[in-house]
Order: C-alpha cells, then structure tokens, then sequence
C-alpha cells in the first residue's frame, strides 16, 4: 500500500486553496520580503534555489499559477523554464533581472504569461496574476455545478470487495437521479486492476485511456463519448483495458478531467487504485465524501488505520470519510471487540456490510446481466411490432 522507503513528507496532496508559487534564487534579498505576502488574492508560496534547478511539473498541479526566474546567461535555467511550460496548465511567469526585448519574446513564445522583471515587486505581480485571477474565477463559474459531487472509494487492501459496494451504490445513485433526469458517472480510476465495467457486464469502446491520450482537448462532449451506459442510466467511464503505469496521470490534468465530470454528471463516483499516488491523493482532497473500505482482520484494520494517519499527515483530517468494514460477520465480534475497532483505527466505523453472499452475489449478476436482458427485451419488442 506504502512504499516503506518513502516518507510522508515526499507525498504531495494539492487542495482547493490555490497558491503561487515562487521559484527564485534569492538573490539581492529581495525574495525574503516576499515570505507570507499574497497578490491578487494569492497567498505566496516561496521556493528557494538556484535558477538552473530541476522543477517537477506535480509540484505545480492546484496553484494558481507560478513565477520562475530565468538568467538568459545560463542555458540550464531556459531550458528549465521551456520545460515546465510544455508539461504543466498551470501558468507561468517568466521573471530575470532587466529582461530585454528579445528574451520576453522568447519566453512568452515558450509558453510564459507574462514577464516580470527583478528583484520582483508585488505590484508588479498584481497586475500579472489579476488577469490570470479573472480568469480562474471564469472557469470556476462555468465548470462548477450547483450540486456537483465526487464521492471516492478506496480500500485498505485489494480484492475486499469495494469495486463491488461501489457498482451498486452507483447504480442505485443512477436509478434515483434518473428521475429527476439527472445523470450519475462512475469513474473507474484503478487504471492497472480496474474492473467495474466488466462487472456490470459493458463492453467499453473506449476508456480513460483516452482521455488522457486527448491532453488537452478534453471537453464535455469528449468526456461523454468516453462513457458507456449502464441500463440503469450510470455513466461509466471504463479502466484502460490494458496496464498502464499509475504516474501516466498527473494532479492537474486528473483534476480537470474530475472538474468537468461534475459539471456534465453532478454526481461522479470514482474507483481509486489500492497503491497510492499524489494523483490520488490530490483527488481526496477535492472530494466531497471519501469511503475507506476495510476487513474485520488484525491486518485489514492495520492497513486503515495506515491510510488514515496518512491523511491526517497530509493535513486532510477535514475530508468527510467514512469506514466501512465489508463482509462482516457477528461471529468475528468474539475476537474483535468494537471497543478493539476503534482503537485501531482511531475513529468509529461509519457502515457494516454483512457477509452475505447469497445476496451480494445475485446483485452483481443481475448488474452484469441487465444489459444483456434489456438488448432482449428491445429485440423481442421490435419483432412483434
């Protein structure tokens, strides 16, 4: 589940709140006035280094945009900055010490905003960022939805039955909205494992492949032709039908696609992956409701309360999650007092699931089978007309 050779500190969690950051060498002092400031309604968030270092693109997903200094004297920092504009949405301001004419055509041809020269003064960066501010609030206005939800579901292990629960609750969620002729999406993000769409016996044509294949093309007319429906009206958009690496996706561009989703669904559920990553981290972090499923087991709980402490290290403590233990049994309560629950898990458990497969199992096949019966159905319909 997590890597024993990382250490909270190196996952990265990107929330609502939507910073700039400064990437300067500090050079003249000027770059420690700056610590604490904000511009256009933008806390700062300072980066110290030297100007020709490395800069992760992830690191950017959820800020608002990024200042970068440049030294037109140092290949490595041009390079740097040409770099990052090519891999990130976020946008860029260029920043260098007395930029001349043809260093800010440069710049803005590879992708930069704006330009600003230094040492950086906050005025300056006010007038930068508040178009890039107008634009954010914008984009909010028309992608939000009124109602729009995203309700995610993880487990503390693999095959504990949690693509399970969330088929079915997704299903029922579908049947009611329909008839407030509201849609419901289920997203199905364990991009290696992913098999909700062949539990509910669909043959996707196409997957979350392909959105991310699209960059930056995705839209709500491409997210929509990216589904497949269920009978009972659940959008589902599939899991890549073969492996793919879990770091293909990053922060921002899984943030977009889940924005989106929202303003064409309203209410998307989503299938995560049972590795980490700071994809799916970030995703926790815009939800609206997280359910944590786990085992009534000595490992099953570990493994939670694993999750949990890493959460509450990311600072996500606020999240509105919800345990669930799936296939309990009474018997287990013998050995595994709920007084013992709560202490290994630091908190109460939300919901039970009884072990009971002579009704889960019948409810998965009727899922699968519904597409199958409905096809019928049409076919018998149209023949004795």
């Amino acid at each position: 589940m997590i890597n024993p050779n990382e250490t909270a500190s190196t996952w990265k969690a990107h929330k609502r709140e939507a910073a700039v950051q400064l990437y300067l060498s500090g050079a003249d002092g000027d770059a420690a006035a700056l610590v604490g400031a904000s511009a256009a309604g933008f806390p700062l968030s300072l980066n110290v280094g030297e100007v020709g270092d490395p800069i992760d693109a992830e690191d950017l997903a959820g800020s608002a945009a990024a200042v970068i200094q440049v030294d037109p004297g140092d290949p490595a920092s041009m390079r740097r900055f040409e770099k990052l504009a090519a891999s990130t949405r976020t946008p860029l301001i260029a920043a260098a010490y007395e930029p001349p004419l043809a260093l800010v055509r440069q710049l803005v041809r590879a992708g930069a905003h704006d330009v600003v020269p230094l040492p950086l003064d906050v005025d300056d960066l006010e007038t930068s960022l508040s178009p890039i501010r107008d634009q954010l609030k914008r984009s909010a206005s028309a992608l939000q939805p009124a109602n729009g939800k995203v309700v995610c579901i993880t487990k503390s292990v693999g095959g504990i039955g949690a693509t399970s629960l969330l088929s079915q609750l997704a299903i029922r969620a579908a049947e009611n909205e329909e008839r407030f002729h509201r849609d419901v999406c289920l997203l199905d993000l364990d991009l290696q494992f992913g098999n909700a769409a062949f539990q509910l016996g669909l043959r996707p044509q196409l997957t979350f492949l392909d959105l991310i294949e699209a960059g930056g093309r995705i839209d709500g007319e491409l997210l929509r032709a990216t589904t497949t429906t269920h009978p009972s009206g659940l959008k589902v958009i599939a899991a890549p039908t073969s492996l793919m690496p879990l770091d293909a996706v990053n922060s921002d561009q899984l943030i977009e696609i889940i924005e989106i989703a929202k303003r064409e669904f309203g209410t998307v559920f989503v299938d995560l992956p049972a590795s980490w990553t700071n994809w799916s981290l970030s995703l926790l972090a815009q939800a609206d409701m997280v359910l944590l499923v786990t085992e009534l087991s000595v490992s099953g709980l570990h493994r939670a309360r694993r999750q949990l402490d890493l959460l509450r290290e990311q600072d996500l403590a606020s999240v509105d999650l919800r345990v669930i233990v799936n296939r309990f049994e009474k018997g287990l309560l013998r050995s595994v007092k709920p007084a013992d629950v709560q202490k290994a898990l630091g908190r109460d458990v939300s919901y039970t699931i009884t072990n009971d497969p002579g009704v889960m199992v019948p409810a998965i096949e009727r899922a699968s089978r519904s597409r199958t019966s409905s096809a019928r159905a049409r076919s018998a319909r149209t023949s004795t007309c």
